[in-house]
């Protein structure tokens, strides 16, 4: 595995024990005791854990979300498994909102082959896959660039999405749980999804199992508030019961 790939494996197993020593992540990673110390450093510097001595814990606040280069490495088997599981909410001559993020971006080939779809969208790479695909019409909301992940944020973008009839939308989410719903740690992030949500018929969250469990200071909607929530095969039963118990529409696609 590549270091982001290794990380994100490192940080599932976190979220699953809570706490870990550097002893177990070096068995479970099959790495040596400096590599395990290096990606402590690295994920502690992201916010997304915290050292302990002799180990590490989930960090349950996240201060930043991941780059667009760092999530476009890891996790593309649940990725494409969770743009399989929505593909066939979608029909011929519909508007679909894909929120920025590598997640979401795995539906264009499953759009591409229906008619009349238009692809709405704040994420640019979004935009210019699904242009170099052909067959879809292409609307960008536009708005503030956020350069790091590579996408369109803010106000403006807001405001786009209030005159759209969108009917069903897709939305990313680097950080999700059962107490806070979805948040973000980028404010700005935050009036565009909203946005979304509001302007679709359907709202549909895509959410890696191995982001579930920490939160952002920014709020943006409930699990609950979403018509389904869609995951990989990384939750625990327990995790998965608790969710559905709260009234989440919890779909969990299958491994490969």
């Amino acid at each position: 595995m590549i270091p982001d790939q290794r990380r994100e494996v490192l940080l599932r197993e976190l979220r699953a024990h809570q706490v870990l020593s550097v002893a177990q992540l070096t068995e479970l990673l099959g790495v040596s005791h400096m590599t395990v110390r290096r990606d402590i450093g690295a994920l502690e510097d992201a916010g997304r854990l915290v050292s302990v001595p002799g180990g590490a814990r989930i960090a349950s606040q996240v201060a930043r979300e991941p780059t667009f280069e760092e999530k476009s490495l890891v996790e593309r088997q649940q990725k494409l498994a969770m743009a399989r599981c929505v593909a066939d909410r979608v029909r011929d001559h519909t508007a679909v909102y894909l929120d920025a993020g590598t997640t979401t971006r795995e539906l264009l080939p499953h759009l591409r082959e229906l008619t009349g779809v238009t692809v709405v969208t704040n994420d640019f790479p979004i935009a210019m896959e699904a242009m170099e695909l052909g067959g879809l019409e292409i609307i960008h909301v536009g708005g503030h660039v956020d350069r790091v992940n590579r996408s369109s944020v803010g106000a403006l973008a807001a405001a786009t999405l209030d005159r759209i009839a969108i009917d069903v939308a897709f939305i990313s989410t680097a950080v999700w749980d059962l107490d806070h719903g979805v948040t973000t740690p980028s404010e700005a992030k935050v009036v565009v999804k909203q946005a979304a949500i509001t302007a679709a018929r359907t709202s549909i969250l895509m959410a890696s199992s191995s982001k579930f469990g920490s939160f952002g200071m920014y709020r943006i909607a409930a699990l609950d508030a979403f018509d389904a929530v869609i995951t990989d095969w990384g939750l625990g039963v327990e995790e998965s019961q608790r969710l559905r118990s709260a009234g989440v529409r919890l779909e969990e696609a299958g491994e490969p």
